[in-house]
């Protein structure tokens, strides 16, 4: 029997704060693409930045703990977490 690599993991995150206009997006698809993740970022109109990783678990962990503290500049009040089935997503971009 071989072994199967784990289900992907796919998690939409809301981060709230002061986290427009400090390079938030930027800086999360550049650690998207080190960790291997798919999915993308964007801001919201209410001051928020929405991003949806998918990937390994470790990956998409990683991933949030990132989040938590975001880039140089940014202050992270709340992460708001909603895990979603996998949709086979490989590349990280950022949406407008």
């Amino acid at each position: 029997m071989q072994n199967q690599s784990p289900p992907p993991v796919r998690v939409r995150v809301f981060v709230s704060g002061v986290v427009q206009g400090v390079g938030y997006r930027y800086s999360t698809m550049d650690r998207a693409k080190y960790f291997g993740l798919g999915g993308w970022v964007r801001n919201l109109p209410d001051g928020r930045v929405e991003a949806v990783f998918e990937g390994s678990k470790k990956a998409v962990e990683g991933m949030i703990c990132w989040c938590r503290r975001g880039p140089t500049g940014a202050r992270v009040s709340e992460l708001v977490l909603e895990y979603e089935d996998p949709e086979g997503d490989r590349n990280f971009e950022i949406r407008r």
